[in-house]
């Protein structure tokens, strides 16, 4: 499996990326993680939608949680045609348990635990850690990346508004 370096930092220090990065106008790989009742889930089932797909190393920990309830708020604007995925390696009971403490009801948290498929296919899987690189991905409704971006620091929050741009320009 490809490794990269140079790509993120946590606290400063240089972390190891697996798989392969992946770019504007690649098709979105497909993977396979697990909802929250233990469901496996296939990015090709919301083929036809806008899709924002945001990784985050943990729920549980203050960034993750800002960033994710943020999109919260911005899934809440946007349209039906817009899905926004927020992906992490916590296991679905913790993230079930976090979706209803913290009110979030309208992103859709995904784990990639078991298999890390996720976190292979966009090459964002922190060898060092097991967890996954705070990054965005939008894809258009036929499956092709149109917007990447990987967060250099994993422990500050991603730009929102050029990613609120991306999809805008796909809706």
């Amino acid at each position: 499996m490809k490794e990269r370096t140079g790509i993120v930092t946590m606290k400063g220090n240089p972390l190891t990326l697996i798989g392969k990065e992946v770019k504007v106008r690649d098709s979105a790989p497909d993977f396979e993680v697990l909802d929250n009742d233990l469901s496996p889930v296939k990015l090709s089932s919301f083929r036809g939608k806008v899709c924002v797909i945001s990784s985050v190393p943990s729920l549980d920990t203050p960034v993750c949680d800002m960033e994710t309830r943020r999109f919260n708020q911005e899934a809440g604007k946007l349209s039906a045609d817009v899905q926004i995925l927020t992906i992490s390696m916590d296991l679905p009971f913790a993230q079930k348990r976090w979706c209803g403490a913290a009110g979030v009801d309208k992103v859709v948290t995904l784990s990639d635990h078991r298999n890390a498929s996720f976190g292979t296919a966009y090459g964002v899987l922190i060898k060092e850690l097991r967890l996954l690189a705070r990054s965005v991905f939008v894809a258009d409704r036929e499956g092709i990346i149109r917007y990447v971006q990987m967060v250099k620091e994993i422990t500050e929050e991603p730009d929102y508004e050029a990613i609120m741009d991306a999809v805008n320009n796909l809706v």
